[in-house]
């Protein structure tokens, strides 16, 4: 498990930097300045639990146990609605999308519980 955390993050973190160099430079011309800030917070939020999935990994291989496991899960799918959310709303403009946005908050927050739990793990 800890294996597949590590490539997770580590693709979710280039991602990331695609996104955040994509948003920089294709996409300021192209959408209105609230749109691009919409954008830019999901990068940065996927790069920190980009980060996060990292730590998942390295906990998971020094202590397995289910609260880690979940961690890595809930970063994953907060990572997915969060800011799949945002770059979803910028792509298309419906605003809709941003009542997910919170979903994914929801699972960032368990999955830092989860990983504070997994750190107290004989």
């Amino acid at each position: 498990m800890d294996r597949l955390f590590l490539l997770i993050g580590a693709l979710s973190a280039g991602i990331s930097v695609a996104a955040g160099a994509f948003g920089a430079h294709a996409l300021r011309a192209r959408v209105e300045p609230r749109l691009l800030e919409v954008f830019e917070t999901g990068a940065r939020y996927q790069m920190y639990h980009a980060l996060a999935l990292i730590a998942v990994a390295w906990v998971v291989s020094r202590a397995p146990s289910t609260v880690g496991t979940a961690a890595g899960w809930l970063f994953l799918a907060g990572t997915l609605l969060f800011s799949g959310s945002l770059y979803a709303m910028t792509f298309t403009g419906i605003r809709a999308l941003g009542a997910i946005t919170p979903l994914g908050g929801v699972c960032f927050i368990a999955g830092w519980v989860c990983l504070a739990l997994a750190s107290r793990q004989p």
